[in-house]
């Protein structure tokens, strides 16, 4: 027995449960504040838990409280295909950033129920832990836990603002389980998410097959020069840091141009010393933020920033030094996995074309131990962690429906 094309999932179920969903945390201009490991993750976290029941799911939840809601399969001794996302968001979030990945994986068993189709391998839901990292960094917690990339007992002390540990907050909330992280083998993984970048909308396309995820480097850099006033330092004899720092700031601009469309840079996160009107910046402390699909254009971008940022430095009189604080190599995506979804888009009738995620996702970490893809639907304008995040339920239809076929695909349907 196999899928026909007409079979799809319930949109308006789909639809329904996101925006219940989003009522539970609600942010203040519609979106979302649902924060990791907050009363509002909790309260998230059990209404999840209910719709899985009530679906006929089984749920277990390791040390790092991500949950596996669990549909049996025909053969006890297959392993499980999992499909999910992140229930958790950023303090100003969308309703569907992580949400749609997994209700969609939830409609997906839904669906099935109601066709009663039954398939040899298992179908695991799952909410990953803390995947926003906005609380607790880094991002992906507990599936850098889970695929082994991370210490638990590590995160369990990263603190909050408010100096509340990860792993103290979890027992609050009562969400940590007593399963041993990564103890869980998989068949495969599928994770759906919107694309949270504009080219889907701007191509007219319903479906990105995710081939791979970007890769990164974070380089924090400190450019040192002298305090000094403002109105009464000649310009010759000032050492700006911040002048270093705009400097550098369009250096990182211009490295990245040339490595196009395959490369992004930027700086984000700036801290001006000592940030005051009247006086010239004695350090300046930033992140530089590469990244790529393809490690040799990585590694390129490094190779011409460290050449290139002391030097601009040296010659305005200021000191550079710089550190990597944050990596992450590009992965490539399981091509089984992918081709599912690429079949299940065709069978279907919807228009798609192979991308790259700009961005991090749990599945970029369960990659590094089991054959995983993604599938992405587009957002109003590329825009996401904002509550002004937007997608249409026609988008939400398409990518849960190719989810549904490339999950029962690698399920194997019996019958």
């Amino acid at each position: 027995m196999s899928l026909q094309s007409n079979m799809r999932i319930d949109a308006d179920r789909l639809w329904d449960s996101i925006h219940e969903m989003a009522e539970i945390g609600p942010g203040v201009a519609g979106g979302n504040n649902r924060q990791t490991l907050t009363d509002d993750d909790a309260k998230g976290r059990a209404l999840f838990q209910t719709w899985c029941e009530d679906a006929g799911l089984t749920m277990g939840v390791d040390q790092m409280g991500t949950m596996f809601a669990r549909r049996e399969g025909t053969d006890p001794d297959a392993l499980p295909v999992y499909v999910g996302s992140h229930l958790d968001t950023q303090p100003t979030g969308g309703r569907y950033d992580g949400v749609l990945g997994v209700l969609g994986a939830l409609e997906v068993v839904r669906t099935l129920n109601d066709l009663n189709i039954k398939t040899k391998h298992p179908i695991v839901v799952t909410n990953w832990t803390n995947e926003e990292g906005t609380r607790f960094a880094p991002a992906m917690m507990a599936s850098g836990v889970f695929a082994g990339v991370l210490d638990m007992e590590d995160v369990y002390q990263h603190t909050d603002a408010q100096g509340k540990t990860f792993g103290e907050e979890l027992e609050r909330i009562g969400w940590k389980g007593d399963e041993e992280v990564g103890a869980r083998k998989m068949h495969a993984f599928f994770e759906l998410h919107i694309e949270q970048g504009p080219i889907l909308e701007a191509e007219g396309k319903d479906i990105g097959v995710v081939t791979h995820g970007q890769g990164l480097r974070w380089i924090q850099c400190t450019v040192t020069g002298k305090e000094s006033h403002t109105g009464s330092t000649p310009m010759p004899m000032r050492k700006n840091a911040g002048r270093g720092l705009a400097r550098i700031t369009e250096l990182v601009h211009e490295i990245a141009m040339k490595h196009q469309p395959n490369a992004v840079g930027a700086i984000g996160h700036v801290d001006v010393y000592p940030n005051s009107r009247n006086i010239i910046p004695g350090k300046v402390v930033f992140t530089v933020d590469f990244r790529s699909h393809l490690m040799e254009i990585i590694e390129a971008m490094l190779e011409e920033f460290y050449e290139k940022a002391p030097k601009l430095c040296e010659e305005i009189g200021v000191e550079f030094e710089s550190e990597v604080v944050g990596q992450f190599d590009p992965p490539a995506f399981d091509e089984d996995c992918v081709a599912a979804i690429r079949n299940a888009a065709e069978t279907l009738g919807y228009s798609h074309r192979d991308i790259v995620s700009g961005a991090g996702h749990d599945a970029c970490w369960v990659n590094k131990l089991y054959p995983t893809a993604m599938v992405m639907c587009p957002c109003v304008d590329g825009l996401s962690h904002n509550e002004a995040e937007e997608i249409s339920k026609e988008w939400a239809q398409a990518g849960a429906d190719v989810l549904l076929h490339a999950v029962v695909e690698t399920a194997e349907v019996v019958g």
